[in-house]
């Protein structure tokens, strides 16, 4: 959540002359919703059911990078999906840089209570390394990590483009 998926993702696809897809983005235009509404009206169980068919569509194609809400990776059908049908890459921020990200925004679903309720930092913090902690043996699975923490998103792209590009002429 908020290392740079969304920015990058983009830049990346056209950089090697793929689509992009952004997973939350998709679903929220195909329900008219925002995530936060979905994830509201129709529970967490429900929302994340939804993602997964939305993955399932797009792991389908070609020459794509799928930018995933910070979630999708933390289940084992997920993963196993991925896994099967691409290459997983974890951009990584250490809880400081993503609070310095999502302390103002609302429209992050785990954190819009501490946002509205004007918590001090180190609740945030505190509630980012918790959730850091319960999906880190997921994020692990990926296939290239990489720290986005005061790198430039130019350097970001040609590092990953470089990293694709082995993968697919090995």
């Amino acid at each position: 959540m908020t290392s740079g998926k969304s920015t990058i993702g983009p830049i990346l696809a056209n950089v090697l002359g793929w689509d992009f897809y952004d997973l939350d983005k998709s679903i929220e235009e195909e329900y008219g919703k925002t995530i936060v509404e979905i994830f509201n009206e129709l529970g967490e169980e429900k929302f994340r059911q939804i993602e997964n068919e939305f993955l399932r569509k797009y792991s389908q194609l070609d020459e794509v990078i799928i930018a995933l809400g910070g979630g999708t990776i933390a289940s084992e059908k997920n993963i196993e999906l991925m896994q099967k049908t691409g290459k997983i890459i974890y951009l990584r921020a250490t809880p400081e840089m993503i609070y310095k990200r999502i302390k103002n925004k609302i429209d992050r679903p785990l954190f819009r209570d501490l946002v509205l309720g004007e918590s001090a930092p180190e609740d945030f913090i505190k509630r980012i390394n918790d959730l850091l902690e319960k999906r880190e043996k997921y994020y692990n699975k990926a296939d290239i990590i990489l720290d986005t923490d005061n790198r430039p998103v130019g350097i970001t792209v040609d590092k990953l483009a470089k990293l694709i590009k082995r993968f697919i002429y090995e």
